[in-house]
């Protein structure tokens, strides 16, 4: 079964004008990734200036980073830079993401891309 979790965010990275999806989608532009085809397995907040994220881009390439902001600031996310950008998909099978990625590959093939 799908986690809302990979629902919800992928949607919000594609239509979301709030500043953090706002820009993600220009950093994953950046990465090479096409919003409007990458599904977001997660994005888990570690702290107030990091968050991790894995995502699936439309090629099924599996990819992890961190992503740094000032998160109490206003327009904080505006500045976000990602790090530690590691393409992980020959290895995701064996994360703690495992299931949840799995699920949206499953979801990705079924159209939601």
């Amino acid at each position: 079964m799908i986690s809302s979790i990979v629902v919800q965010y992928t949607g919000l990275l594609r239509t979301s004008t709030i500043d953090l999806w706002a820009r993600l989608r220009e950093l994953l532009r950046a990465q090479g990734l096409d919003p409007d085809v990458t599904v977001v397995v997660d994005l888990l907040q570690e702290s107030l200036s990091h968050e991790e994220g894995q995502v699936i881009s439309g090629e099924g390439r599996v990819y992890r980073f961190d992503l740094f902001y000032d998160q109490e600031a206003e327009h904080g996310a505006r500045s976000a830079y990602l790090r530690d950008w590691t393409d992980i998909t020959e290895s995701w099978q064996t994360g703690s993401l495992a299931r949840r990625t799995a699920d949206a590959f499953t979801w990705k093939s079924q159209g939601a891309d």
